[in-house]
């Protein structure tokens, strides 16, 4: 103990030993102690020394330390020493350096001292061991050497961690600590995890990560919380940020609604704290993650809805619109609904509808691009509104129209501020800021949309007094010629490109002012200055297009002759050389790689994203055409004009074969509902075969009934008025049994009736559907079902003869039964009783010739049902002529459309090779889709001139 009281303690007489002595001694007393208290005490003093003496501590002691984690696992007191003592060694958080260069050495060793530990994997499985310790002086130097470890070499480790067995799952652990330092500290450890590795990401976030991660945000108090919430945050981000299957399963679970009650902001936001402004800001760039136009478009679109829909679209609309936010927020948030909205027809409609909290009220786009045309906004805050304006109108030509249209004469108020008189005005201010923005917006309200390209044309500016209006394309043009700032000219060329690009009309009207021609030729022959080339090229880009889209409606500037002007005044090399020289250029490399327009300092702000588009869609075709002789293009022309026959001719067959499928779709429609009828009449047949039986049943009980009445008559003549009382009562039920005979034969004929209509319905929809091709099969079916029908019309009728010759019998039987009664009687009865007799005589004879009536009446019935059937006979025949015609033409339908499909597969043939003959000349080939839109397109200028003709 008293070498430990010389290293710690007081002074010792004699020479005192050097750190790096002191140190190995120290080593040696770990390596060979006996006693864990030697051991600690040892141990505490390397952690004391380590800071000082960072390099020789890191060289002899590190494999002491990792031996001490390995074997005294028991007591966590050394533990704690040893993790804290290799922390200390590894990690380059130290005080503030003196210099750089003392920056770079701190960092070299912790590199050094890092891969020294993580040589052997198994050390950083120690450490992942050691963290399921609950003790607080274990757990806590744990997380932090392997925060450490993880800042200094994270691939590597993260690569361990990734192997190890339940490695992720333990520093999930972390998080769920009731202890806040751990909790937190565990938070950076995920942070450094989570970094650039998508595995480790999704295996932290099916660990149930989104859902602890809220609670704690909402736990700490949302925005209003502390560094906690920060840490929580950038967490969230490493999680989210190019995961697609992370940001599938944050939006399935519900977590985008949570993210809601963040932006709820109230009326006074004015002393916000920075921790504040950080945190919201961080929570914007998640809202942005999930929306960003990298995503895949089903995903972005999916979670745009979901935005929608929860109402944190409307939440960040009041946060655009509400009073003393700070800036950064503001043009955060701007940038954050832009993206909300880009390509979502809904968000975009909703957005439309904003509107700003004044009087009178504005559109929120109004107030917006009112900040963007002027030049004492930030410039950030304006290249914000600018994106949000540019995503306002991307896919959404509903938008575009409604932007261009308040340039119209006949739709622009005076009383009122709209968004076009905003974008005019920004287009010819003094601030060459202004005119770049301005003219990029309206370029966007452009952008694929020919309607508006030629509703634009019509816009008229009013210039000094005493001189007529000029068009909107005429004092483009005229600034462009004044000669003012590079970035105002940038601009306004790449209003003009974007604005006469597949446009003819456009051009026509371009090409009309005699000025612009020779404007554009001097520009691009002259040898300027390096900022001046940019000028030259987009140049050049423009007299290409009008080129390239000239319909040759101007004698003085067809095809030919601007080639030729291009020719003799600028040179086709040099005109090309010029061309290309856009697309290299450094500051166009930029603005194609992100939609967003972001750019140092104002005067790097030259290129839009959407027109590096159109510039690579373009300098090719522009190339070739410049390149191209006029018998190329004639024989192209010819060539387009064979392949426009050919498309018209396949499109007349595929007319012809839709209307086909039609016709089949109906026939088989009609098929199904004539099997369904069939299927009734079956149900009808059998409802009436159960009658039939029913009827059957209730004769042979009442044929029992009257042949015992006899046999009672015939024992019991003796008592005359017994045997008159029973026949009377039997005679009733006879009656009464007759009368539902006559109620079944009236249902039988009604059934009868039914069927025949069937049968009559069956007959008018087989006339219609003589010209189909499918209902061979349940013709011949129908058929069948009708003979059967007959079969069982004819039983019915043979059953219907038995019945009227038993009931005859039954009433001969009852009359030879009141013969015999008669005489009987004489000998026994009085006058009164013999009175009595003969006037019930009298009612059963009379009761008999009802019942003769009745069985007449049922012949006569018989034979309506027997000319029914004969009716039924005849029109099954006919429904077999029918059938017979059906397949006859469903053989001529089969034999004409294969006649169609060889046609058609010889004009494929020969379309197939003039295309591969103008790919051979070097000609690009337009698929059939884009001749349909083509053709659409010119549909569309049609319906327009008639519409100007007619105002």
């Amino acid at each position: 103990m008293n070498f430990f009281r010389g290293v710690m303690g007081g002074q010792a007489a004699g020479p005192q030993p050097s750190g790096a002595e002191t140190i190995q001694k120290l080593c040696d007393r770990v390596a060979s102690s006996t006693l864990l208290e030697d051991r600690r005490d040892a141990v505490r003093a390397l952690k004391s020394l380590s800071k000082k003496y960072r390099m020789e501590v890191g060289t002899q002691a590190m494999d002491h330390l990792i031996n001490i984690l390995q074997t005294d696992r028991s007591d966590s007191e050394i533990l704690g020493y040893a993790l804290d003592t290799l922390y200390n060694i590894i990690c380059n958080d130290e005080e503030e350096e003196q210099d750089e260069n003392a920056q770079k050495q701190a960092d070299d060793m912790g590199a050094h001292f890092t891969d020294k530990f993580i040589q052997d994997p198994e050390h950083v499985t120690l450490l992942l061991t050691l963290l399921e310790e609950f003790d607080f002086h274990v757990r806590w130097p744990g997380v932090k050497l392997l925060t450490a470890l993880l800042k200094n070499q994270g691939p590597q480790v993260q690569g361990i961690i990734l192997v190890s067995p339940m490695g992720v799952s333990r520093l999930m652990d972390l998080l769920a600590d009731s202890r806040e330092v751990i909790r937190n500290d565990g938070l950076l450890l995920l942070q450094q995890l989570t970094k650039g590795n998508a595995a480790i990401q999704k295996i932290v976030a099916f660990e149930n990560a989104f859902e602890r991660l809220l609670d704690i945000i909402t736990e700490e108090g949302s925005s209003d919380g502390g560094i906690v919430v920060e840490d929580c945050l950038l967490l969230l981000l490493n999680l989210l940020k190019n995961n697609s299957s992370n940001q599938n399963f944050f939006k399935e679970g519900s977590y985008i609604q949570r993210m809601k009650p963040w932006f709820e902001v109230g009326d006074d936001n004015s002393g916000w704290s920075a921790q504040k402004v950080t945190n919201l800001h961080l929570m914007l760039q998640l809202v942005r993650v999930m929306v960003s136009p990298v995503n895949s478009p089903g995903a972005t679109a999916s979670c745009q809805k979901s935005m929608y829909l929860c109402g944190l679209l409307q939440q960040l609309c009041t946060i655009l619109m509400a009073t003393g936010v700070p800036a950064d927020i503001l043009t955060e948030t701007i940038n954050t609904v832009s993206e909300v909205i880009r390509g979502s027809q809904v968000n975009q409609d909703y957005f439309a509808s904003v509107n700003a909290p004044s009087n009178p009220p504005r559109p929120a786009i109004v107030v917006l691009l009112m900040s963007m045309v002027n030049e004492r906004q930030p410039f950030v805050l304006r290249c914000a509104v600018l994106y949000c304006f540019q995503c306002f109108l991307y896919k959404n030509q509903k938008g575009q129209g409604e932007i261009v249209a308040t340039l119209l004469p006949s739709t622009i108020d005076a009383n009122s501020i709209s968004a076009g008189q905003l974008l005019c005005g920004g287009l010819f201010s003094a601030d060459s800021l202004s005119n770049w923005c301005a003219a990029v917006a309206l370029a966007h309200a452009l952008q694929d949309n020919l309607t508006q390209k030629e509703q634009l044309l019509r816009v008229q500016l009013a210039t000094s007094m005493g001189n007529p209006p000029v068009s909107l394309l005429q004092q483009c043009t005229n600034i462009l010629s004044q000669g003012s700032k590079v970035q105002t000219r940038v601009g306004l060329l790449m209003l003009l490109c974007t604005w006469i690009s597949n446009c003819p009309i456009a051009v026509t009207h371009f090409l009309h002012n005699q000025e612009n021609v020779p404007f554009l030729t001097a520009q691009i022959s002259e040898n300027l200055g390096e900022d001046e080339r940019l000028v030259q090229g987009l140049c050049a880009l423009l007299l290409g297009i009008c080129i390239y889209y000239n319909d040759n409606s101007l004698e003085n500037y067809t095809k030919e002759k601007l080639k030729q002007l291009i020719e003799k005044r600028i040179g086709k090399e040099n005109f090309v050389e010029k061309l290309v020289f856009v697309a290299k250029h450094e500051l166009y490399s930029r603005a194609a790689q992100k939609p967003q327009p972001v750019f140092p300092s104002p005067e790097q702000m030259l290129f839009d994203h959407e027109f590096t588009k159109l510039v690579k869609e373009l300098e090719g075709v522009i190339t070739k055409a410049v390149h191209k002789s006029s018998e190329e293009e004639k024989k192209e022309e010819e060539v387009k004009k064979t392949l426009e026959q050919h498309d018209n001719i396949v499109t007349q067959y595929k007319e012809l074969i839709r209307e086909q499928d039609a016709q089949i779709q109906e026939l088989k429609e009609k098929v199904s509902s004539m099997s369904s009828q069939n299927e009734q009449l079956q149900t009808t047949v059998t409802q009436q075969l159960s009658q039939i039986q029913q009827h059957k049943d209730q004769y042979n009980i009442l044929k029992l009934k009257l042949g015992k009445d006899n046999q009672s008559q015939s024992n019991s003549q003796g008592d005359g008025s017994q045997v008159n009382g029973l026949q009377t009562e039997e005679l009733t039920q006879l009656r009464e049994e007759v009368d539902q005979l006559r109620k079944q034969h009236t249902l039988l004929q009604t059934q009868l009736g039914d069927k025949d209509a069937l049968i009559n319905t069956l007959s008018s929809e087989a006339a219609q559907t003589a010209e189909g091709s499918a209902g061979a099969s349940d013709n011949t079916e129908l058929l069948k079902e009708l003979e059967a029908l007959r079969s069982q019309v004819q039983s019915q009728s043979a059953e219907i003869n038995q019945l009227k010759t038993e009931r005859q019998e039954l009433l001969r039987r009852a009359e030879a039964a009141s013969s015999d009664t008669v005489p009987s009687s004489d000998s026994s009865l009085d006058a009164a009783k013999m009175a009595e007799l003969e006037s019930r005589l009298a009612a059963q004879t009379a009761e008999t010739e009802k019942l003769k009536e009745e069985t007449k009446r049922l012949s006569e019935s018989r034979a309506g049902l027997e000319q029914q059937l004969a009716s039924a006979t005849s029109t099954v025949a006919i429904l077999q002529t029918e059938k017979a015609k059906l397949q006859t033409e469903v053989q001529e339908s089969k034999k004409e459309q294969d006649d169609l499909l060889m046609l058609l597969a010889d004009q494929d043939q020969k379309i197939h090779s003039l295309k591969q003959r103008l790919k051979n000349l070097g000609e690009t080939v337009e698929d059939e889709d884009d001749l349909d839109a083509k053709d659409q397109t010119d549909d569309d200028e049609e319906e327009e001139e008639e519409e100007e003709d007619e105002d």
